[in-house]
């Protein structure tokens, strides 16, 4: 996996028996074994069909869930397909595949796991790619995401195992170019042991959701992740172009757009990140500086190096044509809005709406306490800011549980929160004061 997301170290929050998380003995730090190796060594790298049907007869062969992990080149690529692929399964063993040296299609893979569980950590960053080269799994348990329902303070990888296995995991190759061929020893070593503990892991994971009545909630996270459709493109993917904020004419943004839209072609066609043809910062600084002509593009700082000289005829062209547009072509000055305005803006827009989110942030804050599961776990904050932005008719718990789940809350949200979000939505802002009403 090419990165761990985690939480913010916090003390362990109360679960459903009133108990804290951090109840299980948690490994002193001097006490946690360096697992540097596999067990059973680095597997080889599986690099042809014939390699790779013997991988699927044995995975068929073992028994239990199987971990699976893959490795992308985040940063580096445009695209996100998976440069190497790591399985384990009891009975079978570890197996790192090459993808790419496979023609793209591991489908025997899928194929020989259909009915298995599959165990990923964080899978929502796997899965697509996954997908991509026919592995697409018919069950899935994902430790990070069960990690946050339980309500450990730390969801990584690496944190978790350490904290629940007493292992620590070697580090380092996460965010690697993992396109890069051959593959590092090291890096092979580290690929094969994020997948070495993921079952027991998994198992102990299991074991506390079990303990905190949480089982179901994580049955349904788990499907809603696995079913989950790609999310639909972006309207103006340009807008999300670091340091936006400084420009502010439409003029400059129309600069913006196109520079964008003509490094992302690029680099669709190169399979090279964007931000490795041109920064951020470079489109914006061109944006703002409104140079007159090529010249005076290549002659400002990141355009004048070797490479950017050589697609400085590509740059320029893109803010020649911004600047012909007619201004009816410019873009609008900020992005139409998908949803309701941002929060901070509610108290003056509607007064009303602001005291309802505050009484369901309120609410929700309780739970997650009461719970020992993060706010955001039980339900996403987009879908209470559409809620309380544009609450049901009549706002009674069986309305609010049906907009819970046509916003696509899972019946476990719906059925803990509906209740506290429709008591929330009878909440009204306070009468404003008069000068008379002032505390002397």
């Amino acid at each position: 996996m090419t990165a761990n997301t985690s939480q913010s170290d916090q003390a362990g929050a109360p679960d459903r028996a009133g108990t804290q998380t951090g109840d299980r003995p948690e490994p002193a730090e001097d006490a946690a074994v360096d697992l540097l190796e596999p067990a059973e060594g680095v597997p080889p790298l599986v690099e042809d069909a014939a390699a790779l049907s013997d991988v699927a007869a044995r995975l068929a062969d073992g028994s239990g869930p199987v971990a699976v992990d893959a490795e992308r080149a985040s940063g580096y690529r445009y695209s996100a397909r998976a440069y190497l692929v790591q399985l384990r399964r009891e009975g079978a063993g570890s197996f790192l595949v090459d993808p790419i040296a496979c023609g793209g299609d591991l489908s025997v893979l899928g194929d020989a796991l259909r009915g298995v569980e599959w165990v990923l950590h964080a899978a929502s960053q796997d899965l697509a790619c996954l997908a991509e080269v026919g592995m697409r799994p018919d069950s899935l348990f994902d430790t990070e995401l069960a990690g946050r329902l339980v309500g450990y303070p730390r969801v990584g990888l690496g944190p978790l195992t350490e904290h629940l296995l007493g292992v620590r995991l070697q580090k380092g190759h996460g965010a690697a170019d993992w396109s890069r061929r051959p593959l590092p020893d090291d890096w092979l070593t580290y690929a094969a042991l994020d997948v070495e503990l993921l079952i027991e892991l998994r198992d102990a994971v299991a074991a506390d959701l079990e303990r905190q009545e949480k089982t179901a909630w994580a049955e349904q996270e788990f499907e809603a992740v696995r079913l989950a459709p790609p999310p639909p493109p972006r309207a103006e993917p340009w807008r999300r172009t670091s340091g936006m904020h400084k420009v502010r004419r439409p003029a400059q943004l129309a600069v913006v757009r196109e520079l964008w839209e003509s490094r992302d072609e690029l680099a669709a066609v190169r399979d090279v990140a964007p931000g490795r043809l041109l920064p951020d910062a470079a489109i914006v600084d061109a944006a703002l500086r409104e140079p007159a002509g090529r010249e005076e593009l290549v002659a400002m700082p990141v355009f004048r190096g070797r490479a950017q000289r050589r697609l400085g005829d590509r740059w320029w062209s893109a803010i020649a044509r911004a600047r012909a547009l007619d201004r009816t072509q410019w873009p609008a000055a900020a992005a139409q809005p998908d949803g309701p305005p941002p929060a901070h803006r509610w108290s003056d827009k509607d007064p009303a709406a602001a005291a309802r989110l505050a009484a369901a942030r309120a609410a929700l804050a309780g739970l997650s306490e009461r719970t020992g599961t993060p706010v955001e776990n039980l339900v996403t904050p987009d879908l209470v800011r559409r809620l309380c932005w544009s609450p049901p008719e009549p706002a009674d718990t069986e309305a609010v549980a049906a907009a819970l789940a046509d916003l696509g809350a899972r019946p476990w949200q719906a059925e803990l929160a509906a209740p506290l979000l429709a008591e929330a939505l009878t909440a009204r802002p306070a009468p404003e004061q008069t000068p008379g009403d002032q505390p002397s």
